[in-house]
């Protein structure tokens, strides 16, 4: 798995060493508009990066961390799931500190590019809890339309359809790990 480089990030694929900061920023309030509640512990979220590594290993599922590209601070979490099929679904949250600075359309972008000419995908689906602006402005800013709306766990979602490769914001190429 490569390290991808937009203008102002880099996203490298989760290695343990970035569990401390992801942990971190893995706070109640950012996860109000996400399937998932925060981990209790530290044991807790291990299990969970675990599973992560052993999908990007297996190639089913690309879990990046999103860094600011000059300083190196951590910046959020972009993922690629069911990756090997004809609409694999994003994923993006970006810590709090960070919010409004447009890094999540940023890295979105540059790991649908990747993901696109890698798995030859047809689209992207992209689910959002229907509250959460921000995030429903990256799906449409990439091109997404809704294409269903349904009843998650914790709000009331809609599914964005994106086109594969939108040719909006590329990542600079990289290099492989």
């Amino acid at each position: 798995m490569p390290t991808l480089q937009t203008a102002r990030l880099v996203l490298q694929p989760f290695s343990p060493t970035d569990a401390g900061e992801v942990f971190a920023g893995i706070t109640p309030t950012l996860t109000r508009y996400m399937a998932f509640d925060p981990p209790a512990s530290v044991q807790a979220f291990e299990a969970i990066w675990c599973e992560w590594i052993r999908r990007i290993d297996e190639g089913s599922e690309y879990t990046f961390v999103v860094r600011e590209r000059q300083a190196g601070s951590f910046i959020g979490i972009a993922a690629v799931h069911d990756a090997q099929t004809r609409e694999p679904e994003l994923g993006i949250w970006i810590a709090e500190r960070e919010h409004g600075k447009g890094y999540g359309r940023e890295a979105v972008a540059a790991a649908m590019q990747w993901c696109s000419a890698q798995c030859s995908p047809v689209a992207f689906q992209y689910p959002v809890a229907v509250e959460n602006l921000a995030s429903r402005r990256i799906a449409e800013g990439l091109g997404g339309v809704v294409v269903r709306t349904e009843q998650a766990a914790k709000y009331l979602q809609v599914v964005y359809r994106i086109p594969a490769a939108p040719g909006s914001e590329p990542f600079s190429g990289g290099k492989g790990l």
